[in-house]
């Protein structure tokens, strides 16, 4: 069942696959035996990709059903055993409505669990994943996934922090290349460089150090600095951001330690892909 519902999900058996931190054949097998059991066609296959058939789309709402169950009797046993307890990252903003849909989905489901949030600033991307202070992390790719399982959310596009009152403000869009003579927001000495790099246009920049989103627009109110950041996010009237044509969208992802067996963390994931679809 949780094979399906990746395929049906992601509408593509290599992105399934992936998925599930498998290689494709024995998913494709194990699909064909699923389609033998049930006795038709579940998805309609293109070079594409794939489409739910009829049949298929229903056996979706009973998959689901049975995998939401599935997860509540394990989180039963866990919390029988001492062990319903879950610690959350959350990485900026916490405001984010997929976290608040996350928020309510996962408390229906798992009303026993003891969720504890851990709210990290810009230095760590993993939220103290690798420290162990936390089991999953909800975070911005990208950063140094060695040993991490990641799975996307949503994806941003990303735009320039500016002062109101800069020159570029006015303008409906920018290319990282204008901005090659501005300063721009650095992290710590020891933060991910493929996190600083990304968030520096992915060219070597000079300009202050910070270290949560408050410290990032006072530098840009005070001294003018270029900083990126996700557009959709409210900012006061003092600041304008700049859609950025040439950026790669910002991803927004789950996170956690490769391997992990705990069941409140793969509910935990499976409820944050839903709750961020919509």
């Amino acid at each position: 069942m949780r094979y399906f519902v990746a395929v049906a999900e992601e509408l593509h058996f290599g992105r399934a696959a992936t998925r599930l931190h498998m290689s494709q054949p024995p998913l494709s097998r194990a699909i064909k035996q699923l389609e033998a059991d049930v006795g038709a066609l579940l998805f309609a296959r293109s070079p594409t990709g794939v489409t739910l058939t009829p049949v298929g789309a229903v056996l979706l709402d009973e998959a689901r059903a049975l995998l939401d169950q599935a997860d509540r009797v394990r989180a039963r046993v866990s919390a029988a055993a001492g062990a319903a307890t879950i610690t959350v990252g959350i990485l900026g903003d916490g405001a984010d409505p997929g976290v608040s849909r996350l928020a309510a989905a996962y408390r229906r489901t798992h009303p026993g669990v003891d969720i504890r949030i851990r709210n990290t600033d810009l230095t760590d991307p993993t939220c103290g994943l690798r420290a162990g202070l936390v089991d999953v992390a909800l975070t911005r790719a990208p950063f140094d996934e060695t040993a991490l399982t990641v799975r996307a959310l949503r994806t941003d596009p990303v735009g320039v922090v500016l002062r109101a009152d800069d020159p570029f403000a006015r303008r409906d869009r920018l290319r990282v290349a204008e901005l090659s003579d501005r300063r721009w927001f650095q992290f710590p000495q020891g933060t991910d460089p493929v996190w600083q790099s990304y968030w520096n246009g992915n060219t070597p920049r000079e300009g202050p150090v910070v270290r949560d989103v408050q410290e990032c627009l006072h530098a840009v109110l005070w001294n003018g600095t270029v900083g990126l950041a996700p557009l959709g996010h409210q900012l006061p009237a003092e600041f304008a951001v700049v859609p950025l044509t040439d950026m790669a969208p910002s991803r927004v992802v789950a996170v956690w330690n490769e391997g992990d067996p705990n069941p409140l963390i793969r509910s935990f994931i499976e409820i944050a892909t839903a709750a961020y679809r919509h």
